[in-house]
């Protein structure tokens, strides 16, 4: 199994040409060591997982938000600017249910996105995962800028679902960005292999998954922790 170190710096993992980053932000590693924590009641959970959608958002969106240069009018004098062009689209993509506990965070930083609903459940038995509610459009502007928050991706079945999902609708994967609280390499593998010019935004690579599906030492099951079920 190809190894994923977690780097010491804001650096690039290299899978073939798959990025993925792990920051080395203190709030995110804070935040990470609250919802690992098993002893971590719910509505901390809830809030740690906010905070950790908030901050790798702000780390996926360097250099790929759209701008424009402008000149405008200060009170004193007249000067350039810079603004996040609004004519180009953008989207988030939360996968249901676990996915619903980063876009509060993510929504802060993006307001002006618009959220399609992508709902997956997964087998317990064979671990495959199935499509319940997709709520996507039939088509995208190739321009749009996609993020998708995915709290956990571990066998990488339910990541790759979603990612055909939006290449059919016409989206380049260059122009998706996946946040994502804890990944492992089966999942990170599928996706190098599949689509390379991704670029995927972690608190965590945890080297294990177990036979039940499960990142090891990981979160547990993030949507039951975040909704109390």
């Amino acid at each position: 199994m190809r190894q994923y170190p977690q780097p010491e710096c804001h650096s690039a993992v290299m899978t073939l040409q798959l990025r993925v980053y792990v920051p080395p932000h203190p709030l995110i590693k804070h935040w990470l060591a609250i919802a690992r924590n098993a002893a971590t009641p719910s509505s901390l959970f809830r809030t740690s997982m906010t905070e950790l959608g908030r901050w790798l958002t702000y780390e996926a969106i360097r250099d790929w938000l759209p701008t424009k240069d402008v000149t405008l009018e200060t009170p004193l004098a007249t000067c350039p600017g810079t603004f996040v062009d609004p004519e180009v689209p953008m989207a988030m993509v939360p996968i249901l249910r676990a996915g619903l506990a980063l876009l509060d965070g993510a929504q802060t930083l993006l307001p002006l996105a618009s959220i399609y609903h992508l709902g997956f459940v997964r087998n317990e038995a064979t671990l495959e995962a199935s499509c319940y509610l997709n709520k996507l459009p039939d088509s995208f502007d190739p321009q749009t800028r996609i993020l998708i928050p995915e709290p956990m991706l571990a066998t990488g079945g339910t990541i790759i679902s979603v990612m055909a999902e939006l290449t059919k609708r016409g989206i380049d994967p260059a122009m998706v960005r996946i946040i994502s609280v804890v990944t492992a390499p089966p999942a990170l593998q599928k996706l190098s292999a599949a689509y390379p010019s991704l670029h995927v935004y972690t608190a965590a690579i945890d080297e294990q998954v177990n036979e039940h599906g499960f990142i090891v030492p990981g979160l547990g099951d993030a949507g039951d922790r975040t909704f109390g079920t």
